[in-house]
């Protein structure tokens, strides 16, 4: 970390142009699991994440519906953060919008001017990618190979660019589009300049972490990341990836071969929770298949563990020791969440064994450990906040019948509990409520 103890990261937002698809949803969700986990061992979590809120797909929207761009981007980007809630997805410390840094990114285009990195042409200002001498190294591949898989932006393009990998850096406007005033004329930014200015002004040079989806290594990040080399500034120390949204077939999902499932659809038919707990059992940098059978089976995954919260509501206690150095390791290995949440499986599983057993000191820690680390990624568990004081009390009276050996009273206030629409389990340990 470049500051003790604070840990700078910018991700990559959203361009505000229609609702947020699965990639979206998975993209936030693997950094905001990244973020609670480092928070809860202390580490201060600065995040920034943009919102992309003038781009060519705005103005073709724009353009197409007969609206003001801006009310296409303001709705947009509420929709974004309404979904983002119910993901329950930390806001970012800071959102800053593409539109409000263009002065400072005038400033940069013409810092790379002088430096003999850009050129303007008919249709815009470019960066001269032959300036940048390790132009490819974030992609790990050779250019004609990262031209052949440029993703879903446009990467050759019309002009007069001295070599195809040329990229925009300000783009003049058309008659009727959105502008601003540049020494090379009337125009807007490009895309890839705007997130390098953003990251800069706002977490400084060198910062630790630079974070987004596998699609954006190539053209985006490696156009952010030769912008600054080519000013002889210090990028990004780190880089992080998450791996693509896949459909039944495998293909990675994508708006440009409309198979993107909507992500507002998903938190409509699902209990959200489900979503990161799949994600959570799928490795960061692995490809995930998002159906209604692994859907199905996170959400079955959650009902159990909400039912387990149920039932060790009443048991406090430190987290076991032991559980919570193995959950650590797995997280601190590469962000290994399948094996961290096996691990929370196995320690619920031996609570409830212990439960079984009567052994209520040994099923306490380990519970409080599972609630920990589920905590730890941000995967809220739901039962114990659900039995209220009463229902309690009235389960403490169940088990104070039975060991009266008052069993005509603990099966009466049985019954009162189960017509109140709860499950009542009781074994050697005492008895436990949850919702069925």
């Amino acid at each position: 970390m470049r500051e003790p103890g604070t840990l700078g990261v910018y991700l990559c937002g959203p361009t505000v142009y229609g609702p947020p698809h699965l990639g979206h949803g998975r993209a936030t969700l693997v950094y905001d699991i990244l973020r609670r986990y480092l928070e809860s061992t202390g580490v201060r979590v600065r995040l920034v994440s943009n919102i992309t809120d003038i781009d060519d797909k705005i103005i073709e929207r724009a353009e197409r519906e007969g609206r003001p761009w801006r009310e296409i981007t303001e709705r947009c980007e509420a929709v974004w953060f309404d979904a983002m809630g119910r993901l329950g997805v930390g806001r970012p410390t800071d959102v800053p919008h593409a539109t409000q840094y263009v002065d400072e990114m005038i400033e940069m285009i013409g810092e790379l001017e002088r430096a003999g990195a850009a050129y303007a042409t008919a249709d815009g200002v470019y960066l001269d990618v032959a300036r940048v001498p390790d132009y490819g190294a974030l992609a790990h591949q050779s250019l004609d190979e990262m031209l052949a898989g440029g993703g879903e932006r446009e990467v050759l393009g019309a002009g007069a660019k001295r070599h195809p990998a040329d990229f925009a850096l300000w783009k003049f406007s058309k008659p009727g589009e959105p502008s601003w005033p540049a020494p090379w004329g009337a125009g807007r930014p490009g895309w890839h300049s705007e997130c390098v200015v953003m990251s800069l002004v706002l977490l400084g040079e060198g910062f630790d972490l630079h974070c987004g989806g596998a699609d954006l290594r190539f053209p985006h990040h490696e156009n952010e990341r030769a912008q600054a080399v080519a000013l002889g500034r210090s990028f990004a120390r780190h880089w992080m990836h998450n791996g693509f949204v896949v459909d039944a077939e495998g293909e990675k999902m994508s708006k440009s071969l409309g198979n993107v499932t909507n992500l507002l659809d998903l938190l409509d038919r699902y209990d959200p929770r489900a979503y990161r707990m799949l994600l959570l059992q799928t490795h960061y940098r692995s490809p995930v298949r998002v159906g209604t059978d692994n859907l199905e089976a996170a959400a079955t995954s959650l009902a159990g563990l909400d039912a387990f919260a149920a039932r060790t509501a009443d048991l406090g206690a430190e987290p076991d020791a032991a559980v919570m150095a193995e959950f650590r390791a797995r997280m601190d290995d590469d962000l290994d969440t399948p094996n961290a949440m096996a691990t929370v499986f196995d320690a619920v599983r031996r609570a409830n064994a212990a439960l079984d057993a009567g052994d209520r000191a040994a099923a306490a820690s380990r519970a409080a450990a599972a609630r920990a680390a589920c905590a730890a990624v941000g995967l809220e568990l739901r039962g114990a906040a659900e039995v209220p004081v009463d229902a309690r009390a009235r389960a403490a009276e169940l088990d104070a019948a039975r060991a009266a050996r008052d069993f005509a009273r603990a099966d009466a206030i049985r019954a009162e509990l189960q017509a109140a629409g709860w499950l009542v389990e009781t074994t050697k340990a005492g008895t436990t409520l949850r919702r069925p």
